[in-house]
């Protein structure tokens, strides 16, 4: 359940992005267009996810290896199927998903390593655990 909750988090941060992205240059919101958009990188985090093998120990909630190597495979594989389809890659925008996505693939991660960190406090001192 960890590893389709992780997949699902990933997913919703490309799909942010992208969305994001689509808005922020009046592009229409269409299906098909946030689709364009949105398979190279989401096939990138599928790559991610498969080349580092994210479901094994210590999982994919860890912030490193997990959400370090998917974020860098993600934007990376992104980018060269962005070229590879004729989308463009200007600086800038290869500058604006590393950071967006590193923040966003990454910032789940921590944030579910506080909470379970907090839980796993709590738990400790609670009588009859």
């Amino acid at each position: 359940m960890r590893n389709v909750m992780a997949a699902f988090l990933d997913v919703c941060c490309v799909l942010l992005f992208v969305a994001i992205g689509r808005s922020s240059h009046e592009e229409a919101g269409g299906l098909a267009g946030m689709a364009t958009t949105a398979w190279p990188f989401l096939a990138g985090l599928a790559a991610g996810w498969a080349l580092l093998r994210v479901w094994r120990r210590p999982g994919p909630f860890a912030l490193f290896p997990a959400g370090i190597g998917v974020w860098a495979v993600t934007v990376a594989v992104g980018m060269v199927l962005r070229v590879a389809s004729g989308q463009g890659t200007a600086f800038s925008f290869i500058v604006v998903a590393l950071t967006f996505l590193g923040l966003a693939l990454l910032g789940w991660r921590l944030v579910a390593r506080v909470l379970n960190s907090m839980r796993s406090s709590r738990d400790a001192f609670l009588p009859g655990r």
